[in-house]
């Protein structure tokens, strides 16, 4: 199976994302601590990331997502919840790049939620 770069801005390990996969189901497989407080299933806001790049190769957002960004804090045309932004197809650069906002990064240090 062909995997791209899952690229973490401020995280220098590597990680991979299979078409087909969600980022927040990439991040969990590999050790990259993400927020999902609702199980991943659409219900909350707190797998926020921001796509820096690659964005287009992504399952383009549904209502509910859009719908559950709408609640969260730092939101821009780059924000996408983690469980449900689903590689479609590989990057021609092999690369998704994504940025976890700086309030999550400190929950998730913190233990809180």
């Amino acid at each position: 199976m062909t995997r791209a770069r899952l690229s973490v801005r401020g995280d220098d390990r590597a990680f991979t994302i299979a078409a087909g996969e969600t980022i927040l189901q990439a991040a969990m497989a590999q050790g990259l601590d993400l927020d999902h407080a609702c199980g991943g299933v659409c219900a909350c806001s707190t797998c926020h990331v921001k796509v820096l790049r690659g964005g287009e190769n992504l399952a383009e957002p549904g209502e509910d997502e859009l719908d559950q960004l709408d609640e969260a804090r730092d939101v821009g045309l780059e924000s996408r919840l983690a469980c449900q932004a689903r590689l479609l197809r590989m990057p021609a650069d092999g690369t998704i790049e994504i940025a976890v906002p700086s309030w999550n990064v400190n929950a998730v240090r913190e233990g809180g939620h």
